[in-house]
Order: structure tokens, then sequence, then C-alpha cells
């Protein structure tokens, strides 16, 4: 039996034992999930967006099932940065994997007070940005359409944050390669991609939209190969490491999301049909490294052939 492979990452400073992430509000506070898997396994969590203060979010039906996807509304309901300090963070604190804060804010200045805020919380290692949300100081436009506006987002997150920052990038732009350039000419640490593709469902016989906020965010399958190609073009513009997210199943997808380009993923819709997903996917990558000779996870980064 040859050795082990080696499944150590470093994302901008946070360094994993494995490139196996959750992704953010598809695992609750990570302790809704604990009795079906083992967490410890993980090389990350990524606890749910986290706001400065409580949301209840959108109206039913926030959720729906699509062809080879999911169509969620939840309009990102959460508990407040008060709430997930007391109550969430210390499940968390006695986790044995590593924890990153995902966070949201409807003014520049929301993100920054939350990366202070969080930077002295004992048992949060990293903090990933969530810029899909609406700005309500410009109209509504989500913040991560716009490169400058990025930019800013990042360089407050920088100024106010202790820990390695990711930007969470939206795949709802023309050119996902502009917001990612000023991402990291800002100061990123790195980027996780993508976020859920705006899209909607109709109810045929009622003709109306299932969702009740009407359009949502589409995850699973059916976002992976633009989700693959959006890290692969990314992984040409920018020296920085990426995460990549979207439709993540099985190790095999895994896979081609690291030959892409990526340095870690983050497996969201999965953990909803098998919790164990995650877990699954770290043995699966050992067995591919396996089977292929090779000893570092790292040399599989970037390494399609052309």
């Amino acid at each position: 039996m040859g050795q082990t492979p080696r499944l150590k990452v470093d994302i901008g400073g946070l360094k994993l034992d494995n490139p196996v992430m959750t992704a953010s509000g598809t695992f609750g506070y990570g302790e809704e999930f604990s009795q079906l898997t083992d967490i410890d396994r993980l090389g990350a969590i990524v606890a749910k967006g986290i706001s400065l203060l409580p949301r209840p979010g959108n109206p039913p039906p926030r959720i729906c099932e699509t062809a080879a996807g999911l169509l969620n509304a939840i309009g990102l309901e959460n508990v407040g940065i008060k709430r997930f300090i007391r109550e969430k963070v210390p499940f968390l604190r006695r986790c044995g994997t590593k924890v990153i804060a995902n966070i949201l804010g409807d003014r520049v200045e929301d993100y920054g007070e939350l990366c202070a805020i969080l930077s002295d919380c004992d048992g949060v290692d990293a903090i990933e940005v969530n810029i899909s949300c609406p700005n309500v100081k410009k109209g509504g436009m989500a913040f991560g359409t716009d490169p400058d506006t990025v930019a800013e987002i990042t360089k407050t997150c920088k100024e106010n944050s202790k820990l390695p920052v990711i930007i969470k990038l939206s795949p709802n732009v023309t050119d996902i390669t502009l917001t990612a350039r000023a991402a990291a000419a800002a100061g990123a640490d790195a980027l996780s991609l993508i976020n859920t593709i705006t899209a909607m469902a109709i109810d045929t016989e009622k003709r109306k939209a299932v969702l009740g906020n009407i359009i949502g965010g589409l995850s699973g399958p059916a976002i992976k190969p633009v989700a693959l190609r959006m890290v692969w073009q990314t992984a040409q513009a920018v020296d920085i490491p990426l995460i990549g997210i979207g439709g993540i199943m099985t190790a095999t997808d895994a896979i081609e999301f690291i030959l892409a380009g990526a340095t870690a993923v983050q497996v969201g819709t999965a953990n909803f049909i098998n919790p164990g997903t995650g877990e699954d996917i770290v043995h699966g990558l050992s067995e591919y490294m396996n089977r292929h000779g090779t000893r570092d996870i790292n040399e599989l980064r970037g390494a399609i052939n052309s």
C-alpha cells in the first residue's frame, strides 16, 4: 500500500486538512448536521450568512425543485451577529475543523462592522463575504455586479479584518473576471465562486410564480458547467486561491473544479440529499489520487490538459 495522499491546502493563509467545505446556507450553523455526518472530516464549515441585525427572510414558498437543481428565495434569513456569537459560535468553537463565517449587508459600512466584530471572535477562522446582496444606497443593485463596488467592499473588509477575507462572487454578470480582478486588486485573500444564478419557476395551473418572491437563486447540478467555466476563466485572470462552488455532488465533480484551477471546493445543494456528501468526497479524492499516483492534491490544481 502506498503513502496516504496529502490533501492539505492553503486558502490565503487559512490552512485546511483537506479542500472540502460546506457552502453557506446549506449546512445551517453546523450543529444542525452534527448528528448526520462527521463534521471533523471536512476541511471547513461555512456557516449560514450573518447580518448585523436578524432578518426574517422572504415570504413562502421559499424553495422548489427544478430539473437537476434547486431554486431558493430564502431571503438571507438569519439570527443576526449577536445571537450568532452567543448561541452558534460555542458549538463551532468545539469543532475539529476550521470555521468560516459568511457575512452580508445592506451598506458597505455593514461589511466593515461585521468584519471587525468577527475578527475578535474566538472560534471563527476566516470570513466569506456575500456580495450578491442589494445595495440600498444605490437603489437595490447587487453589490457584486459592479467592479468598483466590489473593490470598495473588499478594501473595507480587509481594513477591518484580522482574518483571511474570501470574496464570494456573483455569476450574474457579463464577465466574472472583471469583478474577480477588482476583488484581487483590492486585497482579497481568496475568491469563492459561484453564488446562485438568478432564476424562476411558474406553476402553470395557478399561472403564478412558484416562489413567494417570484425570483430566486438556482443551484445544483444544473449550474455546474457554468460554474466550472467561470472558475477556469477566473483562474486565468487572478493569482489568488479560488474556491469552486456549483453542483458538486461527487469527488469527480470536485476534481473537475480543481483541475480548472480551484484550490478548494464547497458542497451545497448535495447536503440536502445526502448530509454525508462532503465526507464521501474527501474519501473519493484520496481514491482518485491513489489511482493516478498523485501524492499532493495541489499537483492537480489547474492541471487540465490543453
